[in-house]
């Protein structure tokens, strides 16, 4: 009995399983209100499914019908069942775009383009939605709202949406906290936005440390050698240089193209963003021009600006807080930079004045033009894929443990493989070899400490 008992159980419980699956796979359509906010105005849209939308107004609706017989009736119900007051219970002007038909998760979609305004042309501050298109008839109808940008609150792009509830046939009003924040919180949010867009961005930080590379060294007779008198202070000031004509160069393409002076293509861009790589990485190996590394970086920083302003422009961001996007945005890229130097330059300094650093170099130099080249014929469209990608993204996503490797490789390369140029004791080989040889040793020494001092 217990045995016959046990059976049934799994049966029926497989049987219900069985049944529900379906329900499972194909949930109900839900609607969707998506909001900007903005200072002066909300912008937006909703999204209504059409299976569900035929329900409510009792008709048969197709992709169609809704943009042509049905278009007039459809865009006055759905005006009719939204609107939108301030916290003194004012009513806020709601408007009702042109609408169109999109697939959302494999169903059809009515979405209209959706404007609201406070009276007077005031300021948006806290408001109640009230919406009750489809729910009014449909009872088991959701309405997800969800604020897609508000620069005071720090909602500044997908990653950032915030859902602000669920509307229902017994929810039809809805707070939307478009008064709160500041713009010091837009400010931080667009710092940290900057960050993320470096400290993500291979090509980016594969060109900044093209240019750190050989900072340490002197460009001497078309290549690069150790100095005779390594100087820390010196490759602190030429990484200075560095960072700085980047940043001149990105901030000012960045400004032009936020305020819309210039536009650009993007797949060019992306291209000589590729090409600039390489072109630093060929200085690594060799100079192309001395003390060169400020010159590069700041030519090609106005192009790599151009690809920071695309991101910018996707924002949305309204003329009042374009300034202080761009403020907190280049904030954001210095500091991803001077973290690359900070973790970076010490173990290159280090390394430079051991035997290691020539071979080290040339194969940092070479990983960079392999990864250049191989974004040029991809972004060119020469190519259809990357096929270094997936080394590329474990690079980008494990910066600590590659900073780490480099200040290990540095401090076992000190002890075991120090150049001839680095301080240690004065042996009697060295000290014993009169005359000439040593005259003549001195006075290549005096001209490498030259070439030191006007660098």
């Amino acid at each position: 009995m217990r045995r016959f008992l046990t059976i049934f159980l799994i049966s029926a419980f497989l049987l219900v399983g069985g049944l529900a699956s379906p329900a499972g796979a194909h949930p109900m359509s839900t609607s969707a209100v998506l909001l900007d906010i903005r200072d002066d105005r909300v912008e937006g849209e909703i999204e209504l499914p059409i299976d569900r939308l035929a329900i409510a107004v009792d008709r048969d609706l197709a992709r169609t019908s809704v943009l042509g017989t049905d278009r007039t009736f459809l865009h006055q119900y759905a005006a009719r069942h939204i609107s939108a007051a301030g916290a003194d219970g004012t009513a806020w002007k709601v408007t009702l775009g042109t609408g169109s038909v999109r697939t959302i998760d494999g169903v059809a979609h009515l979405v209209y383009p959706l404007a609201i305004t406070p009276p007077d042309g005031g300021d948006v501050t806290d408001f109640d939605l009230r919406y009750d298109i489809i729910v009014e008839e449909l009872l088991t109808h959701d309405i997800v709202v969800t604020v897609r940008y508000d620069f005071d609150r720090s909602i500044l792009s997908s990653d950032d949406a915030e859902t602000l509830g669920i509307m229902d046939r017994d929810t039809t009003s809805l707070k939307v906290p478009a008064g709160e924040g500041s713009w010091v919180q837009g400010f931080l949010g667009t710092a940290g936005l900057g960050i993320q867009h470096v400290g993500e961005g291979a090509d980016h930080l594969l060109f900044l440390l093209m240019l750190l590379v050989p900072a340490p060294l002197l460009a001497s007779g078309g290549r690069w050698r150790t100095a005779a008198a390594p100087s820390a202070r010196r490759s602190f000031v030429r990484v200075v240089h560095v960072v700085s004509a980047f940043a001149v160069g990105h901030s000012l393409t960045l400004a032009l193209a936020a305020f819309g002076v210039i536009d650009a293509p993007t797949r060019p861009v992306e291209t000589l963003i590729a090409f600039s790589i390489a072109v630093s990485a060929v200085h690594a190996i060799r100079p192309l021009v001395a003390r060169g590394e400020p010159l590069i970086a700041a030519g090609f920083g106005l192009v790599h600006g151009m690809a920071f302003a695309s991101l910018i422009g996707e924002l949305g961001v309204d003329r009042g807080s374009l300034v202080t996007t761009l403020l907190g945005f280049n904030l954001g890229i210095e500091v991803t930079q001077l973290l690359v130097v900070a973790l970076m330059m010490p173990s290159l300094i280090v390394l430079s004045r051991t035997a290691v650093y020539p071979v080290f170099r040339l194969g940092i130099a070479a990983l960079g033009l392999v990864f250049s080249v191989s974004w040029m014929l991809e972004r060119s469209t020469l190519t259809s894929a990357d096929p270094f990608e997936g080394a590329q993204t474990w690079l980008v996503g494990h910066p600590l443990l590659v900073a780490v490797a480099v200040a290990a490789l540095a401090a076992v390369a000190r002890q075991v493989a120090p150049s001839a140029g680095s301080p240690g004791p004065v042996t009697a080989a060295h000290s014993g070899n009169a005359g000439g040889g040593g005259a003549r040793a001195d006075e290549a020494r005096s001209v490498v400490e030259s070439e030191t001092a006007r660098s």
